[in-house]
């Protein structure tokens, strides 16, 4: 069973994040799609990160019933930060049944050198990746394990929610309705960033 990891601080989880997620969950041959909550990309800092249990909740209530999705904790046990390839070889273990796949932007293949023993994902896991616009692929783009696919795209980030958040603007449609509601009766984006 092909089960695809879709990494992200969801910090929150918007509108084209699940965008992504149902289309490789219902448009490729994945049969499951797991939104895996990363305590601490590497590469991002972490002044900005919400708690990972309210990014967690937070997916959890932007899946709602979905049975293709899967909201996924997985890396919050393991060491900080987390490396990709860390959690594949848990998960390996943890589910030798399921294979793993990742998914990810065409922005995170550009930079794949960078990431920790690229080397062996390249080799042993395949990528599924969503194009963005204007971004060059880099090197591995015509890699074998690479696969391309044209997902729909919103042109929305976390750091936009969360600045209007922040300015009392409202996020409705940018995030899921269960998430607009629930960022709507909490003091949650505006409190961490004041």
């Amino acid at each position: 069973m092909k089960t695809g990891l879709f990494f992200g601080s969801f910090n929150p989880v918007h509108t084209g994040h699940m965008i992504i997620a149902n289309f490789m969950a219902t448009q490729t041959d994945l049969a499951q799609m797991w939104m895996v909550v990363s305590p601490q990309n590497p590469l991002k800092p972490k002044a900005t990160l919400a708690k990972d249990h309210d990014r967690l909740h937070l997916v959890q209530l932007a899946i709602g019933d979905n049975p293709l999705l899967r909201a996924s904790n997985i890396e919050f046990t393991l060491p900080k930060p987390s490396y990709t390839i860390d959690t594949l070889a848990f998960l390996k273990e943890k589910y030798p049944e399921k294979n793993f796949v990742l998914v990810m932007g065409g922005d995170n293949l550009a930079t794949l050198r960078k990431w920790k023993n690229y080397e062996i994902l390249l080799r042993d896991y395949e990528i599924y990746l969503y194009k963005r616009p204007n971004c060059e692929l880099g090197e591995f783009a015509g890699h074998p394990n690479v696969r391309h696919f044209d997902a729909p795209l919103l042109d929305i980030s976390a750091t936009y929610i969360r600045q209007c958040i922040k300015e009392g603007k409202s996020v409705q449609y940018l995030v899921p309705d269960a998430v607009f509601e629930y960022l709507e009766g909490s003091n949650f984006y505006k409190n961490l960033l004041k």
